[in-house]
């Protein structure tokens, strides 16, 4: 097969490179691997010889085919070996000085029309290519872990970068199977930018005391359809991979609020609890096999009494339904009895706030999230406030469960859990649009493939609605005072005008 970049150059033997190696191989482009460890180089070649045996074995390649691409991996023993190569890619430490220092080196030795790619995941490209004597031929060319499964590779201009480079790359990107998204030269870029709402509010929310960790990750799965939850999802991560990820985008974006990071795990990493790869992270590990608490079990209620529902709550109509399915006795007078459940459905508000606004009796006022419709939901979540009364929280989640759907019941809390993560991830994902680092549509592939989301952002904002996340968004800055929430302005015109958080300007 013919490749734009018949022989290229990669600078690091570690897992990411090793991934690059092996797709450009199997592409048909000749590779020379480099490490400072001329032993991490010979390690490469060896596991990926053993897995394009097991690719063999499974039918996944040919005979043909896995001999041609190991003809093609080569070891380079020194940087000089790289002299021919049509392009290097960058795959080492994530530090400014030693890429800058290695770019240095490579400038002298490769030809004047090579390019040079880096695959920085959160530092500047423009940074790394600042003094080289040709600028111009440095980009940004971010792959993911693990390179041959993740099919998205970020193609980054730095400031001086020359766009024919970016294009070169872009094609070559889809000439080794992969999906390539194009991106400015900002912090975190596309996946690692829009992936902080995930996690971080995450955090947010168990550092205030709302649920615990498996609690939080069971609510984002069966209610919102993440593969992982967020904790479950930074313990395979490993906290010395995202925490440092989250101070550096925080940084560089000189402590913008949206993007804070959380105590918790700068603790954790400083005591080494990490996740998997240390067997106890937020979950213990027991032969690699994560030890999750029970569920609650359903409290035993003998008499369930009658239930009222707020009449500003959401989806008022489809939860009033919900309620005779589960063959509650609804009462329909304009305020509770002294003996009624009283359910509030509020968007961005926590429970007492409502109560305290709708004059109800908070000790008999339980919460539950309908943001999403109830049916396409594998759990409801029920949120008590500081006043609720034993027996009117058992009795609500008693209720709530009656039909075998799993209830999860938290305290109080403006947005609940799943309003405030998907409000956050929209919100950050709108403000990527708004500052033009990428469009719409490169922005719900690269997180869609980067990140495995059920949605794109965007497309989570239109499916849920932008006005239903404004609000969200205005009443959770209310609650909390903090200008993390504050709406960004290309979600703020979209939902007043009705428009489609994916509708590029004209």
């Amino acid at each position: 097969m013919q490749t734009r970049y018949d022989t290229i150059g990669v600078a690091g033997a570690g897992a990411m490179g090793r991934g690059i190696a092996q797709i450009a191989a199997q592409a048909g482009s000749v590779v020379r691997l480099y490490d400072t460890q001329p032993a991490a180089v010979q390690k490469a070649i060896q596991e990926l010889g053993a897995q394009w045996d097991r690719l063999l074995e499974k039918g996944r390649m040919d005979a043909a085919a896995v001999a041609a691409a190991k003809e093609r991996l080569h070891p380079a023993s020194s940087l000089q070996e790289l002299a021919d190569c049509k392009m290097v890619v960058e795959a080492v430490v994530e530090r400014l000085d030693v890429k800058r220092s290695l770019f240095g080196e490579l400038e002298g030795i490769v030809g004047p029309d090579a390019v040079l790619a880096t695959n920085t995941s959160s530092l500047s490209v423009t940074a790394i290519a600042a003094g080289l004597k040709r600028p111009q031929r440095v980009a940004g060319y971010h792959f993911f872990n693990p390179v041959p499964l993740m099919k998205v590779v970020e193609v980054i201009a730095g400031l001086k970068t020359d766009p024919s480079v970016c294009e070169g790359l872009t094609e070559y990107a889809r000439q080794i199977g992969h999906t390539p998204v194009q991106a400015q030269d900002t912090p975190g870029f596309i996946v690692n930018h829009a992936g902080r709402g995930y996690n971080t509010e995450a955090l947010r929310i168990a550092g205030e005391g709302i649920a615990d960790f498996a609690t939080i990750d069971r609510i984002l799965r069966d209610q919102v359809g993440f593969k992982l939850g967020p904790f479950e999802l930074m313990d395979l991560t490993g906290l010395d991979v995202s925490h440092p990820v989250m101070e550096s985008v925080y940084r560089q974006y000189f402590d913008e609020p949206r993007y804070r990071p959380n105590v918790i795990t700068a603790q954790r990493l400083a005591g080494n609890v990490l996740g998997r790869k240390t067997g106890e992270g937020f979950y213990r590990y027991v032969d690699g096999k994560a030890q999750v608490p029970a569920e609650p079990p359903v409290p035993t209620v003998g008499e369930l009494p009658p239930v009222w529902v707020s009449t500003r709550a959401a989806r008022r109509p489809e939860l009033y339904q919900l309620l005779k399915d589960l063959g509650a006795k609804v009462e329909t007078g304009q305020s509770p009895s002294m003996q009624a459940l009283t359910i509030v459905a509020p968007l961005g508000f926590d429970v007492t706030t409502v109560a305290v606004v709708e004059r109800l009796d908070p000790a008999r006022t339980v919460g539950i999230d309908m943001l999403i419709e109830d049916g396409a939901t594998r759990r409801r979540v029920l949120a008590t406030n500081p006043a609720t009364r034993a027996d009117m929280r058992d009795a609500a989640h008693a209720l709530f469960a009656r039909d075998g759907k799993p209830v999860s019941v938290i305290r109080d809390s403006g947005g609940f859990v799943t309003q405030r993560v998907v409000a956050t991830i929209v919100n950050i994902a709108s403000d990527i649009c708004q500052q033009r680092i990428c469009t719409p549509k490169d922005l719900e592939t690269a997180v869609t493939l980067g990140l495995g989301y059920p949605l794109g952002p965007l497309a989570m904002g239109d499916r849920w609605g932008p006005t239903n996340v404004l609000e969200v968004l205005f009443n959770m800055q209310t609650v909390y005072g903090d200008p993390r929430y504050r709406p960004s302005p290309w979600l703020r015109r979209r939902g007043a005008i009705g428009l489609s958080l994916l509708q590029e300007e004209n």
